[in-house]
């Protein structure tokens, strides 16, 4: 006969109990002070440009609009832009994290020759930078102008990225990698069949950081890209601000007749819901290795 056991629960006392309630509170109360800035925007978007005028703050429109939607994706140029965004975040994610792994993994190994040294020129990038013009001129001599290399290969890798990545890779035990060498697997094999399997929380938590990253890539793409068929979501709605503003991408007045400038404030809280949800909409799939990914892999050096 197995003796049963009865479960015995931890009685807290009042204080615990007291700060317990207290913890919840400052972080509940955190959280709505985070989450409501991006109510109101989605809010706003969905407003009329007299209400956004009248009122100062609110979750809820008196007025549902969707003027502001209708002016953005009136001409299609929106779509375009959300496709290139989408291709270069796939394919720039795919390839940050192939050469982010493939190199993090032999920094990994104590037994790799100039392993130091290599570590040591990594972490100098994260210090100092050639600067935005000599980055230009490599970019224009190598005729990536205009193309989707031109945001994805001058940094492919983040060395911050690397390093926790090369930190999640020396905690995986050394007897695995030893047992499958025995079983006759080389150093490919390993990595492939051993490594990456295990280290589903880092690449998922990286592969995020980088498509963020990507998708969020203004800058850049107003710098390399002018062609209008090879533009971002990012520079296509700052385009659509400009115009809803009254003001051409040179600085000069927009003459709209009688048909009135289109609603502003309501265009541009539109245009930030349009960049920002799509990229929300992945943070559900890696969510739960997120944490682990980013917090194992800081944990040593």
């Amino acid at each position: 006969m197995i003796a049963k056991t009865k479960s015995t629960k931890i009685k807290r006392s009042v204080g615990d109990q007291i700060a317990q309630v207290l913890i919840y509170l400052v972080v509940g109360a955190f959280a709505i002070t985070t989450v409501l800035p991006f109510i109101y925007v989605i809010a706003g978007s969905f407003a009329t440009e007299a209400e956004l005028t009248q009122r100062s703050f609110f979750l809820v429109p008196r007025e549902f609009s969707l003027n502001a939607y209708k002016y953005i994706i009136k001409n299609g140029d929106v779509f375009k832009g959300l496709k290139n965004s989408l291709i270069l975040t796939a394919v720039g994610t795919l390839v940050d994290m192939v050469l982010t792994t493939t190199f993090a993994y032999p920094l990994a190994r104590k037994d790799f020759k100039g392993r130091t040294v290599a570590l040591n020129m990594v972490i100098v990038t994260m210090l100092f930078s050639g600067g935005m013009i000599p980055t230009y001129l490599l970019v224009s001599g190598l005729n990536l102008l205009d193309s989707f290399a031109a945001l994805i290969l001058p940094g492919a890798i983040s060395a911050f990225n690397l390093v926790i990545v090369k930190n999640f890779f020396q905690e995986i035990p050394k007897e695995l990698e030893e047992a499958a060498r025995i079983d006759g697997s080389n150093d490919l094999g390993i990595f492939v069949k051993i490594i990456l399997p295990l280290s589903k929380p880092v690449i998922a938590s990286i592969s995020l950081f980088y498509a963020v990253g990507h998708w969020n890539d203004y800058f850049n793409a107003m710098i390399y890209i002018t062609d209008s068929k090879k533009e971002v979501v990012q520079t296509v709605l700052r385009r659509i601000i400009f115009l809803a503003g009254g003001i051409d991408l040179n600085g000069e007045a927009i003459d709209y007749g009688n048909l009135g400038l289109p609603p502003e404030k309501a265009v541009k809280m539109a245009a930030t819901v349009v960049a920002t949800v799509p990229i929300l909409l992945v943070y559900p799939f890696v969510q739960k290795y997120f944490a682990q990914g980013v917090m194992v892999g800081a944990v040593k050096g």
